[in-house]
């Protein structure tokens, strides 16, 4: 299986613009630029904000996988994804989730949690120090 995207880019750097898309249309045409990666308010998409968005997805699959598989089903599954930088460069993500899962203590649901945050797969391809948090709701 491959998984595509396309960019496509106008411009100088700080007065250009890109568009993004996928092939199922998630994205299409779904604008980037300098100012939305640099500058808070502006409305369009960044690289970064475009990782968290994936880590997210694929960290919260990965819970509800090993909850399936532990005959456990979750209600519900909230993640968010916080990417810190210094300058231009990635120094870390942070992996906030919430869950509603009967039949869990909170000490299994961390586990589980933990170890999607090493073995997800955006996880493992990141060289970045990766955290996590987790809380049951009742």
């Amino acid at each position: 299986m491959k998984r595509t995207a396309k960019a496509h880019w106008s411009g100088t750097i700080k007065e250009g613009n890109g568009e993004l898309t996928t092939p199922s249309e998630t994205l299409n045409k779904t604008q980037f630029s300098f100012k939305t990666r640099t500058s808070e308010g502006i409305k369009g998409a960044n690289p970064e904000e475009l990782l968290a968005a994936a880590h997210s997805a694929c960290f919260t699959m990965a819970v509800s996988f090993a909850l399936t598989e532990k005959g456990l089903n979750p209600t519900s599954l909230n993640t968010e994804a916080t990417l810190s930088m210094e300058g231009f460069a990635i120094t870390g993500m942070h992996l906030a989730i919430s869950g509603t899962v009967p039949g869990i203590g909170a000490d299994e649901f961390e586990a589980i949690t933990k170890d999607a945050e090493k073995n997800c797969l955006i996880s493992k391809v990141l060289n970045i120090p990766i955290s996590s948090a987790s809380y049951l709701v009742s």
